[in-house]
């Protein structure tokens, strides 16, 4: 679905009030802060996080990973999403970082906080568990990423909120100790090692989630490497998911299982067919994945019925004998 509100004020929510759930790295235990307002210098100043990978956007795609976070702050310009989200903006825009996460980080209010960039291609949600159930089990200030080379990738990361609001305070004191501004902009142009240098961190290699799209060879990797790993089939179904607004997990497994055994037990056009009238069947039957395992259940036994009536030819005839039912009228004709 497309989650585009703008906002009456700067950060305004259009995300879904919190579900209840358990306390920890669960749904009620982050939110998610995503980066997505930088110049993109190496790309010319392209929309990065408008770029597409696998047919969707890198912002949306980053989206998807933390669909299970209670709040999602996006800091940049509004624009058309595939999930809701709150939006804010540093001040003024273009400050870095620093400033960025201090002004999505003000819109959290959970213990834990994942703070990502939009240019993730490969992130996805077992990796998302994988920070947060490390941060949770540890005392470190947060978990991050490293990628192929072994750097520290500090915007593919949880960490504890606390920890990120006492040293980035702690930051802006110092600046306006020294007599420079102590408004928001304090913050603006910081290097992001001035804030991580001071947490102590734990780190977890991961050269495929960590990998970002800072150029245009990047950009090109990306899309060929889902390719490469065989990944095409599952792509799609997240892109056309996203595009036709469909928040449904099914195992797509008994669909495929559903259009072999149309096409093999009744003809080829039926396995298109067939699957097309389990989802309108689904939906009317209100819709998640047990209507759609229910119905898709209920077409292949259908069709394993229709092909095993067609290798059912009945009693064999006798040899030498034409196969003809017992009381059929002979063929008198001369050419016959």
């Amino acid at each position: 679905m497309t989650a585009y509100e703008p906002p009456g004020d700067p950060g305004a929510g259009t995300d879904p009030a919190p579900g209840p759930g358990p306390t920890g790295p669960g749904r009620a235990g982050y939110d998610a802060v995503v980066l997505a307002g930088g110049a993109a210098r190496r790309l010319g100043g392209a929309d990065k996080p408008g770029l597409r990978v696998g047919g969707r956007p890198l912002l949306d795609r980053v989206l998807a990973a933390c669909a299970g976070a209670r709040r999602t702050v996006v800091v940049a310009d509004p624009r058309p999403t595939a999930r809701p989200v709150t939006w804010a903006r540093e001040d003024p825009p273009g400050g870095g970082p620093l400033a960025a996460l201090a002004a999505g980080l003000r819109h959290t209010t959970a213990e834990y906080v994942l703070v990502v960039s939009a240019d993730l291609p490969f992130l996805a949600g077992p990796t998302v568990g994988r920070l947060l159930s490390a941060l949770a089990a540890g005392d470190a200030d947060g978990v991050l990423l490293t990628d192929a080379d072994g750097r520290d990738q500090p915007l593919v990361a949880a960490y504890r909120a606390s920890a990120l609001r006492r040293e980035l305070a702690a930051l802006a004191r110092d600046r306006a100790g020294r007599g420079e501004r102590a408004d928001g902009a304090r913050l603006t142009g910081l290097p992001l090692r001035r804030l991580t240098g001071a947490l102590r961190l734990t780190r977890v290699p991961d050269a495929v989630a960590s990998f970002d799209c800072d150029t245009w060879d990047d950009l090109a990797t990306a899309r060929a490497r889902i390719r490469e790993h065989g990944h095409v089939l599952d792509e799609w179904i997240s892109a056309a998911k996203d595009e036709l607004g469909i928040d449904l997990d099914v195992d797509t497994g008994i669909l495929l299982d559903l259009a072999r055994d149309a096409a093999h037990g009744v003809a080829r056009p039926a396995a298109p067919l067939t699957t097309f009238l389990v989802g309108y069947a689904a939906g009317r039957a209100g819709g998640g994945p047990e209507a759609v395992a229910e119905t898709a259940r209920k077409a292949a036994a259908l069709a394993q019925r229709g092909a095993a009536e067609a290798a059912d030819t009945g009693s064999a005839p006798v040899r030498g004998k034409p196969d003809v039912a017992p009381d059929a009228t002979p063929d008198t004709r001369p050419d016959a």
